[in-house]
């Protein structure tokens, strides 16, 4: 699960399953001996290479991954479910009619790693270097931002009945986000992400968030790993033994599966943290000059011819308005 999510943040403008198709594939590449390295990128489509100034190579096969297909609906009801029709190509809405564009289905795209090109070099990303025990520059302000600008305060502390044993609380009654005082600056801003994604996910009104105790725990810190891992900091004596410990605690469910089906909620949340952040991160998977939009003319192509932050998993489901991830 670490591998996985270290991973997906380095793609992080994918989603979690076609990162997971990508790097099943491109594991597979190296095994056959068709690029150099276990580990790809950047990956981008045969045109978008070809407006980087770089050819896919003959023989290089090409990822496949899912895009999505997406229509236009017109209503004059939005509340209406019934009410939306959808809009042929080039078909404009009504007088009165709103308008919106959703998802109706995938169809599969190709992409290529750098590595299966080859023609003008592209610029490298500046990458994050730590010294240990310490946060990255200005990741701790960038966070903090975040959780104030979703309503809570933020305070660190030394001892706190709130906190008991945990390195961090986010207390949703009172909006209020507490982070222990620590020797590491690196274990801090670790804790704060934990608790951001706390603030994001797990708030009372979102029953299904909190479905287990277990699950949210998950969820919190692997976002937390994810925004680490970005920033070049590694969880993994941490996340390890406490994502496996929250895991297991959930009743009825295989700890593998729980792990699982958070992937895609963690990217998201994961990416929306990132994006809003000025600090350095590693690259996100996308060639520098990479246009998107590209993707849009990209016909599906098989092949180309050219310790703790809290006290251990409790095993009973838990339903207070605290949450302690890293804390509560």
């Amino acid at each position: 699960w670490v591998r996985a999510l270290s991973f997906a943040a380095k793609f992080r403008t994918r989603s979690f399953n076609n990162v997971m198709l990508i790097w099943a594939q491109h594991q597979m590449a190296f095994e056959q001996g068709l690029v150099p390295q276990p580990a790809p990128s950047h990956v981008a489509g045969y045109r978008q290479w070809q407006q980087l100034g770089r050819q896919v190579m003959k023989g290089q096969p090409g990822y496949m991954i899912f895009a999505p297909v997406t229509a236009r609906f017109a209503t004059t009801n939005r509340s209406d479910p019934s009410s939306w029709r959808r809009l042929a190509p080039g078909e404009k809405r009504k007088a009165g009619e709103v308008e919106l564009t959703k998802m109706v289905g995938a169809r599969p795209a190709y992409v290529w790693d750098v590595s299966q090109t080859d023609g003008d070099p592209i610029p490298t990303f500046p990458e994050p270097v730590l010294l240990e025990g310490q946060a990255p520059l200005g990741l701790w302000d960038g966070l903090a931002e975040q959780v104030r600008a979703a309503g809570f305060t933020l305070s660190k502390v030394g001892q706190d009945p709130v906190l008991g044993n945990a390195d961090g609380a986010t207390d949703y009654a009172n909006r209020r986000v507490l982070v222990r005082i620590d020797d590491a600056e690196a274990n801090e801003v670790a804790t704060l992400a934990h608790e951001l994604a706390h603030v994001l996910l797990h708030g009372p009104d979102n029953e299904e968030a909190r479905q287990h105790r277990g699950i949210s725990e998950v969820e919190a810190e692997s976002t937390a790993l994810m925004i680490a891992a970005a920033h070049g900091m590694d969880t993994t004596p941490y996340t390890v033994p406490y994502v496996s410990g929250w895991a297991s605690s959930v009743r009825d469910a295989d700890p593998v599966d729980v792990v699982k089906q958070t992937g895609e909620r963690v990217l998201k949340t994961a990416k929306g943290i990132l994006d809003q952040l000025t600090t350095t991160q590693i690259g996100d998977g996308d060639p520098p000059g990479f246009n998107r939009e590209a993707v849009k003319s990209d016909a599906p192509r098989p092949g180309a011819t050219s310790a703790a932050r809290s006290s251990p998993a409790p095993t009973a489901h838990t339903t207070d308005p605290m949450s302690v991830g890293r804390g509560l």
